[in-house]
């Protein structure tokens, strides 16, 4: 821990100076509760350039594949938790690291086996390991398991998020708010829903619907890893759920085409380099959380929803696309809450174990506040 002005900082190691992680640093060392260490191997992208002579912002130069270098480096850092938010196959090293260290650990992967990983690696451990923050998963599960709690009996949870450009003119009707190799990694990979009461595996971009909100009308479609924990939490509890991504009408045909008919499922390398040439990046999108939830009280049927959509909004004298202001504020909200008690928290642990209301009264989780 570090002092400023007789008051104690807690140390984060942010890993990741892109999107995402640029805003959780911002967010954590504006409160003057946090000093943070932002590491990266290339700080010459646009959004590592806010964050540049920040205040209580150290950035640190720093190759993941130099191990040697990394431990060096981790060794005279004295922080009490890291954060990672680069791509999901870095973040088993860094689970290590954290074990190796006690650190408190916490990334944004929707990598199914990443977070099997975490978990298991979690067992006994007197720091929080806690895999899968931000939006979807994260978020969405936390407001599920609030929701539910409403009911005597549930038959049916529908999950529906969405990251979409305010304005398209691409084919894809899409742009790319956050990481490619996540996006095509969630279109790749099989997704897990809840069927009969029981868990059951289907293929992403199948389960195909059509849905309107505010009157506009969006299509949605299974994607992997969005479900995060709630298949286990719900496990026999609910006769169905499911998670789908929503995108505007044609979407899922056409990333269909590209990654079942061209089988560049089989060439996720080709298919990125695809996608960065041809869809442009955005900060005017909306962000969709829709969950729906039915079930009995009192001998009814009920419905209740959480409908919310949120739009990209300036912090730090910077505007920051409504992605980024979700999944930065899901993470720091939950390593706020954390930090802020941590005897009642140790082991692997998921965001939907904090309470929704302490989470949308948190300075960061407001963001999630219904209009």
């Amino acid at each position: 821990m570090l002092w400023l002005c007789g008051v104690k900082m807690k140390h984060i190691i942010v890993a990741g100076a892109g999107k995402i992680g640029c805003l959780i640093a911002l967010h954590l060392a504006n409160t003057q509760d946090y000093c943070v260490t932002l590491i990266d191997k290339d700080f010459s992208q646009a959004d590592s350039q806010r964050i540049k002579n920040k205040a209580n912002i150290t950035c640190l130069v720093l190759d993941l594949s130099d191990k040697q270098q990394v431990q060096t480096q981790f060794e005279k850092l004295n922080a009490v938790a890291i954060v990672s938010c680069l791509p999901y196959f870095c973040n088993k090293q860094l689970a290590d690291y954290a074990q190796a260290f006690q650190w408190h650990y916490f990334d944004l992967t929707e990598d199914v086996a990443t977070a099997k990983y975490i978990v298991q690696l979690a067992k006994d451990s007197q720091t929080v390991f806690m895999p899968r923050c931000g939006l979807a998963p994260g978020f969405i599960g936390l407001v599920a398991k609030h929701l539910s709690q409403q009911f005597d009996e549930l038959k049916a949870i529908k999950l529906r998020v969405g990251a979409l450009p305010i304005n398209s003119n691409n084919a894809l009707q899409y742009a790319l708010t956050w990481s490619t190799d996540g996006l095509i990694n969630e279109y790749a990979n099989a997704s897990e829903i809840i069927k009969n009461s029981a868990p059951f595996i289907v293929p992403s971009l199948e389960g195909l619907e059509s849905i309107k909100i505010d009157g506009t009308s969006y299509e949605a479609f299974y994607t992997s890893g969005g479900i995060g924990n709630l298949a286990d939490i719900f496990n026999g509890k609910v006769e169905t759920m499911s998670y789908k991504t929503i995108r505007y009408p044609g979407h899922c045909e056409k990333i269909k085409f590209l990654m079942n008919d061209l089988l560049l499922t089989q060439d996720r390398e080709t298919l990125k380099i695809i996608l960065e040439r041809a869809i442009p990046k955005t900060y005017q999108d909306v962000v969709i959380i829709y969950v729906s939830i039915t079930g009995y009280k009192q001998g009814k049927l009920i419905e209740s929803n959480y409908v919310n959509k949120i739009y990209p909004c300036c912090f730090y004298g910077y505007d920051w696309s409504a992605m980024q202001v979700t999944t930065a504020s899901s993470v720091a909200a939950v390593i706020d809450i954390i930090l802020a008690d941590e005897k009642s928290y140790q082991g692997y642990q998921c965001q939907e174990n904090i309470h929704f209301e302490t989470f949308i009264q948190n300075r960061f989780g407001k963001i999630f506040q219904e209009a």
